[in-house]
């Protein structure tokens, strides 16, 4: 009898403006039984932003008790905002046997890897650093200032590459999607 095959917890990271959430939106479309998780955050909600669909809108008082209690399987600081992990729903999923991936920055992934280190860490990078560059002025939902401390945080998480698993350059979202729905075993 053949051993029985869990799903691993799939990160995607990568840096800011490389098309994570088009890849991931792309990918669940497709494949809607791809659990992601809706991380927690004390950022405002951008428009179109939903509670609960995209991310949980908290205060701080709030995610300083998710932390305090260790409700959070990673959390970071970004560009003036907390993000994290709800712990227990992909604790829920993974012993279900459902897939779920993760799409976090480049702290969030150390510390995923550290607490589950059979996780399987993608990174997405952006075709070149030109191209990352138009995609984050593009977006025209920032102030300069936020641009560029998301430049300057894009050029670490580059320099971070080597400690993934695995890296899918971002030129197609299609192809992507299909390389990393492939990764976790879902197709």
């Amino acid at each position: 009898m053949a051993p029985e095959v869990h799903p691993r917890l799939t990160v995607l990271s990568g840096p800011s403006g490389v098309g994570k959430s088009t890849v991931v939106a792309h990918m669940r479309k497709v494949h809607p039984e791809v659990w992601l998780s809706v991380s927690a955050t004390t950022r405002k909600p951008r428009p179109g932003e939903r509670h609960g669909v995209q991310y949980f809108f908290v205060t701080d008082e709030e995610f300083d008790k998710l932390v305090a209690n260790g409700e959070l399987l990673e959390w970071a600081e970004f560009a003036g905002n907390r993000y994290g992990t709800p712990r227990r729903a992909v604790q829920t999923r993974l012993e279900a046997g459902e897939p779920v991936l993760l799409e976090i920055d480049l702290q969030g992934a150390r510390q995923v890897k550290d607490s589950m280190p059979d996780s399987q860490l993608v990174f997405l990078a952006p075709p070149s650093w030109d191209e990352l560059v138009r995609r984050l002025t593009g977006r025209g939902t920032e102030s300069p200032e936020v641009i560029e401390r998301r430049l300057v945080a894009a050029k670490v998480e580059l320099a971070a590459e080597s400690e993934f698993d695995i890296s899918l350059v971002n030129t197609s979202v299609e192809d992507v999607a299909r390389e990393l729905l492939a990764l976790m075993a879902v197709v």
